[in-house]
């Protein structure tokens, strides 16, 4: 169990709650190796068939913490910098290649390295007061940190995404789900409901097949077409072996829900 952040586990779904309310559930290093511990280990717990990702208080995240981490990186060598890049990168990896669905739940204020975790999520649920920047490039770094220019413009478009990372500039909610960065936005009171009816239908779902889903979304921007199509159609030639397609089959023919295992 986590000491950094919140972990609860129940109905197939693994919840995680960044606890750190006073100070805008910004990020330390052991919340950065514990985050990725936690993704790395969810791969061997199989009842697991979906991930929640929040934060507790009036922020989501608001990125790495001024004193425990940007203070300290100001002293550090070449190598060890280095070291630490590569430390926020191996979450996002750890998050991009789990071959489970993770939903955002975007409580507040999403900044920083927040912006990037919230965007290795699979889908994104905000609340009205969900404003979103990835701010790197006004602290003098570059826009592109933790795989942003990699995984943004494939969500909103290349020259929104120049926008965003170019300037650091925050945007509302609304304006992150008008151009596709959010999936929804509600209510802060609504959001605990709007999370769990998007999660459900996630947990109800064929396992094997959201994680093909997820693992063809992660590959196939590197691809041809012709890559793609032969990739696609040899994985769901395998899939089409599997109990699930059967069980989708029959729950078509007699007019019920599918009970994938």
């Amino acid at each position: 169990m986590p000491k950094s952040f919140l972990y609860d586990e129940r109905g197939g779904v693994a919840t995680i709650t960044l606890n750190r309310p006073d100070a805008l559930n910004a990020l330390t290093f052991e919340v950065y190796r514990e985050l990725t511990d936690t993704f790395l280990a969810l791969r061997e717990r199989s009842q697991v068939r979906a991930v929640v990702l929040t934060g507790k208080g009036r922020a989501f995240c608001t990125g790495g913490d001024v004193n425990e981490i940007i203070g300290p990186l100001l002293g550090r060598s070449p190598s060890a910098l280095l070291e630490f890049t590569r430390l926020t990168c191996d979450l996002i990896r750890a998050m991009r290649t789990l071959p489970r669905p993770i939903v955002a739940s975007l409580n507040g204020t999403v900044a920083g390295a927040g912006a990037a975790i919230a965007l290795a999520c699979d889908l994104r649920v905000a609340a009205e007061s969900a404003r979103i920047a990835f701010l790197f490039v006004k602290v003098g770094l570059s826009g592109a940190d933790m795989g942003a220019a990699h995984l943004l413009p494939r969500l909103v478009g290349a020259g929104r995404a120049a926008e965003l990372l170019m300037t650091g500039d925050f945007i509302d909610a609304a304006e992150a789900l008008r151009i596709g960065l959010y999936n929804r936005v509600v209510p802060a009171e609504q959001l605990e409901a709007a999370t769990a009816e998007r999660v459900v239908r996630l947990v109800r779902g064929p396992a094997a097949g959201l994680a093909a889903t997820k693992e063809a979304l992660n590959r196939e921007g590197s691809m041809d077409l012709e890559a793609a199509l032969e990739y696609e159609a040899r994985v769901q030639a395998e899939l089409m072996g599997g109990p699930d397609f059967r069980e989708g089959f029959e729950a078509f023919m007699a007019k019920r829900s599918p009970r994938f295992q």
